[in-house]
């Protein structure tokens, strides 16, 4: 086979090493990457939820959410440090572990699980964009939506519902298929404006009784029994459940790291992880009690704390923050969405074939599926449990971390052949058995089963957080006893 066929089929300028010139982020760029990946309505019900509706002792929560991101700065050096130096994504890398073939075909459960998020994560935004609109349309004629039109519903949305699933994926797709370059610009506009948005709305609470609303955020400050052994649980709970919300984002964390400029900055900015969320936290969680305490001031008793911020925003009765809080939840949901679930899909797409795929085809087709994910999520997907197979197929994410790192660290001794990784010459490097790792299939496929038996078995569902951890320590050293001559 012909080096010119080998290049024809596996080798796309998307996939190639970046340009030197071209590595041009930051420790404050990956400061924004991590903000982004936890400035969600997901992220912000999830550290709210543990600090207040669980009844734990805060310290207990914010020590376990550092030793979480610890865990996940350990994790993201290790995965991104490859990337970072070869100038790789993800998926490339993995050809060196398993073969082009298992790269290919193992590499898209990465755009699986991706681009079904994308439409999730695509429909919910579009609520936000369609309490716009209501609202704009009710400022304008208060009976406006009391027409005919606005009471059709097909497959339980409006044509308010409609208009917004589309415009939001349109918008999305125009800005996500412009470049890295422009993602990178939009990554840090999105974390500098919700960090921004959160300040705002945290005066708005403060303001609103200044004495009430500190007093009762400083006694949720409390040290007391923090060193019980009976807080051990919880705080193992605290970080497993931390870390699981980052996992998803620490396979194709090559995907970003490829463009840092150095392992030091590297380094530096995965360290950031653990100021974001000690910021984050603070403004959450005194958001959360300070509006709950104010709003029980008022003659209605809330029976419960609201941590989703659409359900505070709600009950403020104040348009001006209504707006403003909907638009910063839209760019942080549109940001969220591009690290966490569209670039890491689209490298994969693009691996699974190389030579028809590109920057922008991928981005059509991610559209397409994601649009109809989004329509049929509320009336049909999220009836069938559908989520239990797709968090089944994620059960292998830990596994391919495992034996790429096993493979790189211990077994090639951080080596990579570049010119292999793009062959398909039998007697490349990484060509293996007719393109399959077979020793590397076999270390994963355990490590799934593992991994995957957190879900499944309800005698083990207690280590669903640490689902990941399993899977990827399991097929590692699986691997490395395989792969070892």
């Amino acid at each position: 086979m012909s080096q010119q066929k080998s290049k024809k089929t596996l080798v796309n300028w998307d996939l190639v090493t970046v340009n030197p010139s071209n590595k041009v982020w930051n420790w404050k760029d990956l400061f924004c990457f991590w903000g982004v990946s936890i400035q969600s309505v997901i992220g912000f019900s999830l550290i709210t939820s543990l600090y207040v509706i669980y009844d734990l002792n805060t310290f207990v929560v914010l020590f376990g959410s550092i030793l979480a991101s610890v865990l996940v700065y350990f994790f993201s050096n290790l995965i991104g440090k490859p990337s970072q130096k070869f100038g790789l994504p993800f998926v490339v890398l993995l050809r060196s572990s398993l073969g082009f073939r298992g790269a290919q075909y193992f590499g898209f459960l990465r755009s699986i699980v991706g681009i079904f998020m994308f439409g999730i994560q695509t429909y919910f935004l579009s609520k936000a964009l369609g309490f716009l609109f209501r609202i704009a349309f009710f400022s304008y004629d208060k009976n406006f939506l009391g027409q005919e039109v606005f009471l059709i519903f097909l497959l339980g949305l409006d044509i308010i519902d409609w208009a917004s699933i589309s415009i939001a994926m349109i918008f999305q797709i125009f800005l996500f298929s412009i470049g890295m370059n422009f993602n990178k610009k939009l990554i840090k506009f999105s974390a500098t404006s919700v960090y921004l948005g959160m300040i705002i709305f945290f005066f708005v609470v403060l303001l609103s009784d200044v004495k009430l609303t500190t007093i009762a955020f400083l006694d949720t400050l409390d040290l007391r029994n923090f060193i019980d052994r009976n807080n051990f649980i919880p705080l193992i709970t605290v970080t497993g459940t931390i870390f699981a919300y980052f996992s998803i984002v620490i396979l194709s964390f090559g995907d970003f790291s490829r463009y840092v400029k150095d392992e030091k900055e590297l380094k530096k900015g995965n360290f950031s992880l653990i100021l974001n969320l000690i910021i984050f936290s603070f403004f959450a969680l005194f958001i959360v009690i300070g509006a709950d305490v104010f709003l029980k001031e008022n003659s209605e008793n809330l029976e419960k704390i609201f941590t989703n911020p659409t359900d505070i925003i709600g009950r403020l009765n104040n348009l001006i923050i209504t707006v403003l809080v909907l638009i910063f939840i839209l760019i942080a949901s549109i940001s969220t969405n591009l690290i966490a679930n569209f670039i890491p899909s689209q490298y994969s797409l693009i691996n699974l074939s190389p030579s028809s795929l590109s920057f922008k085809s991928s981005s059509f087709i991610i559209a397409i599926i994601g649009y109809l994910i989004g329509i049929f999520w509320l009336i049909y997907l999220s009836q069938i449990g559908i989520l239990a197979f797709i968090d089944t197929a994620a059960a292998f994410f830990g596994p391919l971390f495992g034996v790429m790192i096993s493979d790189y660290y211990l077994i090639k001794k951080g080596n990579l052949i570049n010119k292999d990784i793009y062959s398909l010459e039998s007697n490349g490097s990484y060509y293996f058995s007719a393109g399959w790792h077979i020793k590397g299939i076999y270390s994963l496929l355990l490590g799934f089963i593992f991994s995957a038996s957190t879900i499944w078995n309800s005698d083990l569902m207690f280590l669903q957080s640490y689902a990941w951890i399993v899977g990827a320590i399991i097929s590692s050293i699986t691997y490395y006893f395989l792969a070892k001559e």
